[in-house]
């Protein structure tokens, strides 16, 4: 017991000893701070720190214009392609033929391919039936037949003639006449269709050599009597006329 405690004294309680753990190399003092690293060093350091950091901004700005470029290379390449593609796509314009001119057609020609005529109207003063008629008392003609006859039908006799102290003629069942006044002209048809419509009536008129008469039959035909003869007295009264009977 009493040869260990001069070693515990040598020991844990000295402060300044250097041979135990209470010194400077013992476990009760902290061990120095390592030294500082030479300042040349630091420098090199961040130089060649500054050195990468420019390497690298200098190599992303290379590539961010290169892509930059080719960007707009493709874009332009692209929009040329499309435009290209368009108008490779387009088909070409095709022109319209023109339409053949069509000869102008000859005189001839316009004149055979004229559109056809209207049909001329109804000629009229077309003579039905022309010649001497006789006329006797009791005995009327009909001047619609061709020629001019006495018909057994009643209503189709159109004139007659009767002794009233003179040679008179009488129209018949719708017949109608006029005396014509011009001595000197012979009535055509055109002049007896002007007077017979608005003066001929179905009264008896008295008949002496050279009277002319414009008539209208009961079917509507125009005619003109001339009075050439008259003969005898009361039931052989008779009269002899030039008569044309116009058939339209």
């Amino acid at each position: 017991m009493n040869s260990e405690e001069p070693r515990h004294h040598g020991g844990y309680g000295a402060p300044g000893g250097h041979g135990g753990y209470g010194g400077q190399s013992g476990y009760g003092v902290p061990a120095p701070a390592a030294p500082p690293r030479p300042a040349s060093h630091r420098g090199a350091w961040i130089g060649a720190g500054a050195t990468l950091v420019a390497a690298v901004i200098g190599v992303v700005g290379t590539y961010l214009v290169s892509n930059n470029g080719n960007d707009n290379n493709a874009g332009s390449n692209s929009n040329n392609s499309s435009n290209n593609n368009g108008a490779a796509s387009a088909p070409p314009a095709t022109q319209t033929p023109s339409a053949p001119q069509t000869p102008e057609p000859s005189s001839s020609a316009s004149s055979s391919a004229a559109a056809p005529a209207t049909p001329s109207a109804k000629p009229t003063g077309v003579i039905g039936w022309q010649g001497a008629l006789a006329i006797a008392y009791a005995e009327p003609k009909d001047l619609d037949a061709a020629p001019p006859v006495e018909s057994e039908i009643n209503e189709d006799n159109d004139f007659s003639v009767y002794p009233f102290g003179s040679h008179m003629l009488r129209p018949e069942r719708g017949a109608k006449a006029v005396v014509w006044e011009d001595s000197a002209k012979v009535p055509s048809y055109e002049d007896c269709a002007g007077v017979v419509d608005t003066l001929g009536t179905g009264k008896d008129m008295k008949l002496k050599t050279g009277l002319v008469v414009c008539a209208r039959t009961n079917d509507g035909r125009l005619a003109r009597l001339t009075v050439k003869e008259l003969d005898g007295q009361a039931s052989d009264t008779s009269g002899t006329f030039d008569v044309v009977v116009w058939s339209s």
